[in-house]
């Protein structure tokens, strides 16, 4: 087995996961789990507008990899780019001054930081979803023709959604910027107002109109959704009291369901907010956008699966992600006596 360190550092949150990687007898990648880790540092803070990565929003992020770095040595994780990934998504990706940022983890983790385009962040993100998919039953169900169904995942990030179709490997996929940060600081800085909010909505159609030329939003049997915007709308509507991974992870719960939850957190008082144990005080000011984003997303899968004859009917939560996707790309690839017996 070989030990691993993956990062992901998103416009919101900067997550570490430490893990011993191995095969399996298939050949397989798997990850046996020995650390998780995530912070909310905003990363991206004000990018949007400014195109800069603010100061201390940088210094709060180096912070945290000074922290993973001694979780790495900690844990007896070699030193090397082979087993240690470090992945930066939308707000590094946009910011003009990332060149501060990836100097100062390459100096903190002894790794040159990976700035990865929107199309790697959704392979990732794809990859690290099926870990949850392997054994569950309704991914095993044939679809029409005896195929299995498709998948639509969707990584709903602080500054970046990702959409990505497939069975076992994506057949498209697309990056949109949109998400909880960014449209917070576009539209509801001020609070969700009639106005507002129309206007956020106006915004996230016209991005998923762009997507639909890249990715079939009819074709998905499952629609499967990533990352804390939905995990705090799925525990919403589980009216879970605390965060709770083994009520969160592979939940089911109807798309009506779902939008119900959407719309209660798009109009929650700060106070609800404050009062749910799930929700981390730093995504409290981002939720509603972010609950916006993932309703319209929903809408429109519905809509399009119904008018294709085969109407959604559950929407799926996943806790593997990004960051699993992330871990398993350091495994090792097979060597030809295991490669043979696979």
């Amino acid at each position: 087995m070989t030990r691993v360190a993956a990062i992901d550092c998103g416009t919101n949150t900067i997550r570490l996961l430490i893990a011993e990687a191995d095969r399996d007898d298939s050949g397989r990648p798997r990850l046996e789990v020995l650390r998780r880790r995530n912070e909310i540092v905003r990363l991206g803070q004000g990018v949007d507008r400014t195109g800069l990565l603010d100061p201390e929003a940088l210094e709060r992020t180096l912070a945290a990899v000074a922290s993973y770095a001694a979780d790495c040595a900690e844990l007896g994780v070699a030193p090397g780019g082979d087993v240690r990934r470090f992945v930066a998504t939308s707000a590094t990706r946009d910011a003009r001054n990332r060149e501060d940022f990836v100097a100062g983890v390459r100096r903190l983790l002894g790794i040159e930081p990976e700035v990865v385009s929107g199309q790697e962040e959704a392979r990732l993100s794809f990859t690290g979803s099926l870990l949850g998919a392997r054994g569950s039953e309704g991914d095993q169900t044939a679809g029409r023709g005896g195929c299995a169904p498709a998948r639509l995942v969707v990584d709903l990030g602080g500054g970046s959604t990702e959409l990505v179709l497939g069975v076992d490997a994506p057949s498209a996929a697309i990056s949109l910027d949109t998400g909880s940060v960014r449209i917070t600081e576009r539209f509801l800085a001020g609070g969700v107002t009639p106005e507002s909010e129309a206007a956020a909505r106006a915004e996230v159609r016209g991005l998923l109109d762009e997507a639909e030329r890249v990715v079939d939003l009819s074709a998905p049997g499952r629609l499967v959704g990533l990352a804390g915007t939905i995990t705090t709308v799925t525990a919403h509507a589980l009216d879970l009291q605390a965060f709770d991974p083994q009520a969160l992870n592979g939940a089911e719960l109807s798309p009506q369901t779902v939008l119900a939850s959407c719309e209660a957190i798009i109009h929650s008082t700060a106070e609800q907010r404050a009062s749910w144990g799930y929700l981390a005080p730093g995504r409290r000011d981002v939720i509603a956008a972010g609950a916006l984003v993932w309703s319209e997303v929903v809408s429109r899968v519905v809509e399009r699966t119904t008018a294709a004859g085969r109407p959604l009917q559950r929407v799926t939560t996943s806790l593997y992600d990004i960051l699993d996707g992330i871990a398993l790309s350091l495994v090792p690839e097979p060597g030809p006596a295991e490669g043979a017996r696979a």
